[in-house]
């Protein structure tokens, strides 16, 4: 989703300088950057933000989802603060219904889930609920303060 820390997270994690503000869709197109860590490097992209819809093209969707048809991995970053008024398990439903919807090469492809804004209130409770109603590896992170961060490179690193 839109405003959930994308750019902010590849800003911390990569070489790359993607704009940041506090409004959605400040990213309009793919940004690209290089992690490295102990173990080699790899291209991470930031994608704009997905909403409901955007297999049909709503909001420009469709041509931003065709930028993950070539990564190996999807990196899901969920806001777990719930300050937009947003449910963190509904975001993660309807966004893994968006790439069902769009390409089920693309829904199947390895996730990675990463729980953002940690350092936000609500976010521990919000988090609980998420890891009993996915049932997956989820690695809780604040792009913000830079918490979490090693962790989610080596996970992501490991899986590629």
């Amino acid at each position: 989703f839109p405003n959930v820390g994308k750019s902010t997270l590849i800003s911390n994690i990569s070489n790359a300088h993607p704009k940041i503000a506090a409004y959605p869709f400040t990213t309009k197109s793919p940004v690209l950057g290089v992690v490295t860590g102990e173990g080699g490097f790899f291209v991470i992209a930031d994608i704009p933000g997905l909403i409901e819809g955007s297999s049909q093209g709503k909001g420009l969707g469709d041509k931003f989802l065709r930028h993950i048809e070539r990564t190996k991995i999807l990196l899901h970053l969920v806001d777990m603060s719930g300050f937009e008024g947003r449910d963190p398990i509904e975001d993660y439903k309807t966004i893994n219904e968006e790439l069902k919807n769009y390409s089920k090469e693309v829904y199947k492809k390895t996730q990675i889930i990463a729980a953002n804004k940690m350092d936000l209130e609500g976010a521990s409770n919000n988090l609980g609920r998420f890891k009993k109603a996915v049932k997956k590896k989820v690695y809780p992170i604040s792009a913000l303060k830079k918490d979490g961060l090693e962790e989610l490179i080596e996970a992501v690193g490991e899986e590629l």
